[in-house]
């Protein structure tokens, strides 16, 4: 017995996971189903039943036995669409009441995307599936897809696979085998179904040979020319897996057994489709770069950082893991989102911090270990991330604001090894430092990428991170558990990491205080003193009280003052100091409420 027997859907997600972009996905009718769309059958009795009435029949129990005794032949889809409609427009008219929803239908959750369809959607903005292949007129999979922020090609008529983009520069195809439901160029019946257009047969014959396959909702039984293609396909170079309901009928066994597909019992197109992605998204998640990788850098940085003679090795190495790192984050995975969706924006943060693991202990050595000949080349690293992250304009605020959180992460870990070192004046550099900003004026470093100062934390974002939800300053109290594991590389033994944390964040909002001058901070302070201060961005030391407290004392003392006034903390200026422990005490206090 293997790991994976009897366990296909596992084997099918490492599949997918592990050949991005390979897979494509076949839909047929039962997937729209569960959206309250009739199937064919459902359909062809409706009808039959529509017809009946209007000829004066009393309604039936069983249309479709009614239907044999009137004419004595078995129910035909195909047949029963000819005799009412002779032209392919009239077709579609009648087709469209059965797709179209109504606003009751809306409101009720009728024809509408399903789990599935978002579920897929949701593949298809990870990357991993960009081509689907549905008999179904509906347009519930391209709905699904734009409520992601998906634009998917769509070809659906010959006319529009001619004017389409490629197949393979599109992020999503999805061919439309049959038609649109508002095509007067749907295909419906039998005759209709018995071939497809030469072109149609090329695309399909391309499909099954480059992509494995993922078949759900399609029964096999019918649509031969489908049917057809499947049978003709000359490779099995990638896997193909068929979703089935109880047993697969005789005609798809006969193509799972001419393509060695491998059969995955299923309740429904929903679960199926969810638990996939979850599966998916759970691989995603576990893999990170290799820790013995992260290790072999950091200590690499940390040897070429001992010797003068190696800066141009160091310089190269920290360029190649910030190449490395700009090109995934330009990847499908990490795409902006086109909706709100809770579980995505906590998968994204795991995406990010994964991806800049590596980098980020690389700069918290530079910080511990270094000498400020390497302060210009994190600020580069800090300012490319930032500038790549302010490339994308479009899509949701919350996610675009999250491109930037790699800066973020190697400006709080390089800081922290500043501060572990106590260099003060690089500190202090680092905060001072010019971030161009696309389209708005330059601002400092502190200005940007610190605490509530960064885009990233607007509308409360990083509430939504589990176990947040309730807390006053959710971001700080996040990169705080997330540094107390990643400092370990860079930062030494520290009896009191979370202490050396708030110390660090408390220089952070000295600096950020330094955007007004004495007199207007002294003016703010002279307000009445529940409210009068200046604003400044604080973080769980506002309300940390024992912490803050030993912290003040720090900046109280004479020794500690004259370091930081010339290291270029406080203008320069001790007083400066004081403004800041008396507005930091005032915000404090309002903070701890």
């Amino acid at each position: 017995m293997t790991l994976l027997t009897n366990d296909p859907l596992t084997q099918l997600a490492f599949s997918i996971y592990e050949n991005k972009g390979v897979f494509a996905v076949l839909l047929g009718s039962g997937l729209s189903r569960a959206a309250e769309i009739p199937t064919g059958w459902e359909i062809t009795l409706d009808l039959i039943r529509r017809v009946a009435l209007a000829q004066g029949v009393q309604d039936q129990i069983d249309w479709a036995a009614w239907y044999r005794e009137k004419t004595g032949e078995e129910p035909n889809y195909s047949t029963l669409l000819e005799q009412l409609a002779s032209s392919p427009e009239e077709r579609r008219s009648i087709l469209h009441s059965y797709i179209e929803p109504t606003e009751e239908d809306r409101e009720e959750g009728r024809k509408i995307p399903t789990a599935a369809h978002h579920a897929i959607a949701d593949l298809v903005r990870g990357g991993y599936i960009r081509v689907i292949v549905t008999t179904n007129f509906d347009r519930l999979m391209e709905n699904a897809l734009r409520e992601r922020g998906i634009e998917p090609t769509v070809v659906s008529s010959v006319d529009a696979l001619n004017g389409a983009e490629p197949i393979t520069h599109s992020a999503c195809y999805i061919l439309k085998l049959h038609g649109d439901y508002k095509d007067a160029r749907i295909l419906n019946t039998e005759a209709e179904l018995s071939g497809y257009p030469a072109q149609y047969d090329a695309l399909l014959d391309r499909i099954l040979d480059e992509h494995g396959l993922i078949v759900c909702g399609w029964s096999g039984e019918w649509d031969h020319a489908l049917r057809a293609a499947f049978l003709r396909a000359p490779n099995r170079r990638y896997s193909v897996f068929w979703a089935s309901r109880g047993n697969p009928g005789n005609g798809a066994r006969a193509l799972v057994d001419h393509r060695r597909a491998r059969v995955i019992p299923i309740s429904d197109a929903d679960s199926f489709f969810r638990a996939l992605h979850q599966r998916i998204e759970t691989l995603e998640q576990s893999h990170r770069q290799n820790p013995l990788s992260i290790e072999l850098l950091v200590s690499s940085a940390k040897r070429l950082l001992a010797k003068p003679e190696h800066r141009i090795q160091l310089d190269e190495l920290l360029t190649q893991e910030t190449q490395r790192l700009s090109t995934r984050l330009d990847g499908a995975e990490f795409a902006v989102p086109g909706s709100w969706d809770q579980a995505v924006f906590r998968a994204y943060v795991r995406r990010y911090e994964s991806a800049t693991e590596a980098l980020v202990c690389m700069t918290g050595v530079l910080g511990r270990w270094g000498d400020d000949s390497e302060l210009s080349l994190v600020l580069d690293i800090i300012r490319s991330l930032y500038a790549q992250a302010e490339k994308i304009g479009g899509g949701l605020t919350v996610f675009l604001g999250l491109r930037s959180y790699p800066a973020v992460l190697v400006f709080t870990a390089y800081g922290l090894g500043l501060t572990r070192a106590g260099r003060w004046k690089a500190l202090h550099r680092l905060f001072d430092a010019v971030i161009d900003r696309q389209h708005r004026e330059p601002v400092r470093a502190v200005q940007a990428l610190f605490l509530w100062a960064w885009k990233g934390t607007e509308n409360d974002a990083w509430k939504q991170i589990e176990g947040l939800e309730k807390r006053k300053t959710p971001l700080s109290d996040h990169l705080l558990t997330l540094f107390s594991e990643w400092h370990k590389s860079f930062a030494g033994l520290t009896p009191d990491f979370e202490l050396m944390f708030e110390r660090f964040e408390m220089l952070g909002s000295l600096a950020h205080l330094e955007r007004n001058d004495k007199a207007s901070v002294q003016q703010e302070l002279a307000g009445e003193p529940r409210n009068g201060w200046a604003w400044m961005s604080v973080g769980r030391v506002g309300w940390h009280e024992s912490n803050a407290e030993k912290l003040v004392s720090e900046l109280q003392s004479d020794s500690m003052k004259s370091a930081l006034a010339q290291a270029g903390f406080a203008k320069g200026d001790p007083e400066f100091i004081d403004l800041f422990i008396q507005n930091f005490r005032r915000m404090a206090g309002r903070m701890r409420w």
